[in-house]
């Protein structure tokens, strides 16, 4: 099976669990796209010791009603994002996933 990303390059899903056990916190760690967004739209999430952050940047050449999608619990808020904005959403660490962005 291949994943591929929005960068255009792509990852077997063997790699990609390796590279996920290899991320270790504090850093930040490239997720694979979910949510409804286009795909002109960059997602990645930053792990702390205490929080996550959910980032969504729109590379389209449009503005997009956007929100970061976490699983088991809120998403975060409904905006506009103009094109090279980027808007991110906060929550603690824990069962919570990150699932991407998504038009709202």
């Amino acid at each position: 099976m291949r994943i591929a990303l929005s960068t255009g390059a792509a990852l077997t899903a063997s790699g990609l669990l390796v590279a996920s056990l290899l991320a270790l916190p504090g850093q930040a760690a490239a997720a694979v796209p979910a949510g409804n967004a286009p795909t002109c739209v960059t997602v990645w999430e930053h792990t702390g010791r205490i929080t996550k952050t959910g980032y969504a940047r729109n590379d389209c050449d449009y503005s997009l009603n956007l929100k970061i999608v976490w699983a088991r619990g809120t998403d975060g808020p409904c905006e506009t994002v103009r094109p090279g904005q980027t808007i991110s959403t906060q929550v603690p660490r824990g069962v919570r996933s990150f699932d991407g962005a998504s038009r709202c």
